[in-house]
């Protein structure tokens, strides 16, 4: 079978394959920040018995003012990143990395502690 595109030289045809791959992403981009504005943010999550043990821990050890909970889910994609589920709480231990950036913040999850994007948190 003859290719729609088997006519080109090929330059144009890899044009035309990478203008179409960067549409593509384009579309991903916009479809993701629209899915992002359009999930409800939750509002405090119910919590189960072993989270809330988790609760009473990070407070005895932290302090109140220094809950937080995760708005929605984080996958950590780098070293020291946490992987955490909407609606966990986490305690704050820095409001920035090693690198100062304070767009990630040092948290506590109850044992696992890691580097979590600052925006999907909210003070619990």
């Amino acid at each position: 079978p003859q290719l729609p595109h088997g006519h080109m030289a090929l330059p144009s045809f890899w044009k035309v394959v990478e203008d179409s791959l960067q549409q593509s992403g384009a579309q991903l981009r916009a479809f993701c920040q629209a899915f992002e504005t359009v999930t409800p943010s939750p509002g405090t999550q119910p919590l189960t018995p072993a989270e809330e043990r988790k609760v009473h821990s990070l407070v005895s050890k932290h302090g109140p003012d220094k809950l937080y909970q995760v708005t929605s889910n984080i996958s950590g994609s780098r070293d020291l990143d946490l992987t955490l589920l909407r609606g966990q709480i986490v305690a704050l231990l820095q409001s920035s990395d090693t690198k100062g950036n304070t767009s990630r913040w040092l948290v506590d999850a109850g044992g696992p502690r890691g580097f979590v994007p600052a925006a999907k948190l909210q003070p619990y």
